[in-house]
């Protein structure tokens, strides 16, 4: 006889992902009031529920097709359209046409990179994600947004910020690799060098909490450009030499 799960081991992954779509509106709407900081928070909180939907879904084996749909449509409107709007209600309606359509290619790009990760899922590496994932273009995108915000010496420098939020709308739908973290290589000879790099990074952290964020995912986004540059350029000197 087939023993059935109990209910709400099905309902915990989903009310998770419920909190992280609740999260992104409650965003949409202090964006709309002007209270930017609540907007970043609750952009940072969705990102933790997101993350908690999943593993709890795969520790307790409840995965299903209906998750995994409810997911995607909850982190198109918390990493989506929440940092999307944050953008446009601080400084992108100030451009006009240009904030707008910055605006709207974060949203319907980052609606077209899950689009593809549903289809692509374990087509690729585990190890690597194709494209930038929605989740760290929106963090990158409300960290943007309040540094240029925060700081008076950015303002001269505005075609540069939004040079970067176009950039992460097209990052999302590259074919750029970026690193995944899901299998690190926690064996004794790698044990002592990653427990160095985190008590450096918790310390700048403690020290410098929003310039650290802002200088961890920025070496994140462009990491995944320099590398993708480079092996381009290896590759047409292999081929000039053959």
């Amino acid at each position: 006889m087939q023993e059935h799960k109990p209910q709400l081991s099905y309902i915990l992954p989903n009310l998770f992902t419920a909190a992280s779509c609740f999260c992104g509106v409650i965003s949409i709407i202090s964006s709309i009031n002007s209270n930017f900081k609540s907007a970043v928070f609750y952009i940072f909180l969705a990102l933790v529920f997101d993350g908690l939907d999943g593993r709890i879904a795969r520790l307790t084996n409840t995965t299903s097709k209906f998750g995994v749909e409810f997911d995607s449509l909850a982190d198109l409107v918390a990493f989506g359209v929440a940092p999307a709007v944050l953008f446009y209600a601080s400084s992108g309606y100030e451009y006009g046409k240009i904030g707008s359509l910055i605006t709207g290619f974060f949203i319907v790009f980052g609606a077209i990179r899950l689009a593809r990760f549903n289809v692509t899922t374990g087509t690729y590496e585990p190890s690597v994600f194709i494209g930038l994932p929605i989740p760290t273009a929106a963090i990158v995108s409300a960290i943007y947004t309040y540094a240029f915000l925060s700081y008076e010496w950015l303002k001269p420098y505005e075609i540069v910020f939004l040079c970067l939020q176009l950039m992460l709308a097209f990052l999302m739908v590259s074919n750029i690799r970026y690193p995944s973290f899901k299998k690190i290589d926690l064996s004794k000879s790698n044990m002592l060098k990653v427990l160095v790099l985190l008590i450096l990074v918790f310390s700048m952290l403690y020290l410098f909490t929003f310039e650290s964020i802002l200088l961890i995912v920025s070496v994140y986004v462009f990491y995944g450009i320099v590398r993708a540059i480079w092996n381009l350029l290896t590759k047409f000197k292999r081929l000039k030499k053959g």
